[in-house]
């Protein structure tokens, strides 16, 4: 920081020869010396001010064991593989100019030609840590379940909550390589996925945190016909039957749905119309109507439903690695891992284990 040289810069190279074979032969411990490149003392960055290239080490290498003890740095071994390798355009992020300063000199040193270098800004994401070494200390911690948590903006993580490689592809166009950081909004990558999950994903319901409801008054048989995506009839729909007894008919909603319904008429996605007259751990409603158009002018709001027997139990895995309990229709359990859907009123899902049954929440 002095721009003051260390004693060593100026000895005459026997010396330093003397010096290195001690590095080689366990003469100086690990920590106790290393080989510097000779730059300018009076550099304006303190950083680029004779930085260092070799150093010690006495762990054993994965493939190497203990062969060497006298290992390169970070700046050293890029240069010299860059140069061994041929390259002529090195590009990196913006970060690293401080390292192309560092490596020039090495570049002079040996009379080699540099490379042209192209400095690129740093992406980050509105959510999801990116810090490698903040994720690696979270994950050794437990805080995070691996390096695919779905609070990390890894490419593992993006992958499990449902995000598709051309997403990733797409987003990358649109940002292209700038010189200045960029900040990716989540809800752009929301949209772009969107925009191509959305034609191949079906649409189920999913019930969280689910209360029975008791309809009174159900004189007939009721039977629901589901699209299974409301764009592409073709694909055909999902039918269930609900037979009263003794005028009774029981369906599993939301419990937040049904705290906020009370004394209000509701309309149940695909089939009927009720007025909500108590809540609580049980909720009753009596029947009101069958037609749609009676819940579109009197402003009902629509509520999604399973029944006991129609549903099986599910989870979904959210954005907050928080869990989601409930119960979805009975058709999902015949999809696939990696399938992604729709869970209505809820958000885009991929299916990630059957048994059990679990989604991870991609967005909405």
């Amino acid at each position: 920081m002095a721009k003051m040289p260390c004693p060593c810069r100026e000895l005459p190279p026997e010396e330093h020869m003397r010096r290195w074979k001690m590095m080689l032969d366990g003469g100086y411990k690990r920590g106790e010396a290393v080989v510097r490149v000779k730059t300018d003392i009076n550099h304006p960055n303190p950083a680029i001010r004779d930085w260092p290239a070799l150093r010690i080490s006495t762990r054993s290498h994965p493939l190497q064991k203990k062969k060497y003890r006298v290992w390169p740095l970070y700046n050293f071994s890029c240069a010299v593989d860059d140069h061994l390798m041929g390259v002529s355009h090195v590009i990196r992020g913006k970060e690293h100019e401080v390292n192309s300063a560092r490596q020039k000199y090495l570049y002079d040193h040996f009379g080699w030609q540099f490379p042209e270098v192209i400095n690129v800004g740093r992406l980050g994401l509105e959510v999801g840590i990116l810090s490698k070494s903040k994720i690696r200390a979270g994950v050794d911690a437990g805080t995070y379940s691996g390096w695919d948590d779905p609070r990390l903006g890894t490419l593992r993580a993006l992958k499990r909550r449902g995000i598709q490689p051309e997403t990733i592809r797409e987003i990358m166009i649109q940002v292209g390589p700038k010189p200045i950081n960029v900040m990716i909004s989540w809800g752009n990558f929301a949209a772009a996925n969107k925009k191509i999950i959305d034609p191949h994903s079906n649409r189920y319901f999913f019930v969280r945190d689910p209360v029975e409801l008791k309809v009174k008054g159900v004189e007939e048989v009721l039977h629901a016909k589901l699209p299974l995506h409301p764009d592409h009839p073709e694909k055909g729909h999902r039918e269930y039957t609900i037979e009263p007894e003794k005028g009774v008919c029981r369906f599993l909603l939301p419990s937040k749905d049904l705290v906020e319904a009370k004394g209000k008429l509701i309309r149940l996605m695909g089939l009927v119309n009720v007025e909500v007259t108590k809540t609580g751990k049980t909720a009753e409603a009596k029947f009101h109507s069958k037609e749609h158009q009676v819940a579109r002018e009197k402003g009902a709001p629509f509520i999604h439903w399973v029944t006991e027997g129609g549903s099986v139990p599910a989870e979904v895995v959210m954005a907050d690695a928080s869990i989601a309990t409930g119960r979805a229709e009975n058709l999902v359990a015949g999809l696939k891992v990696d399938d992604m859907l729709q869970f209505e009123r809820f958000g885009f899902v991929r299916v990630d284990s059957k048994e059990p049954l679990r989604f991870y929440y991609a967005h909405d």
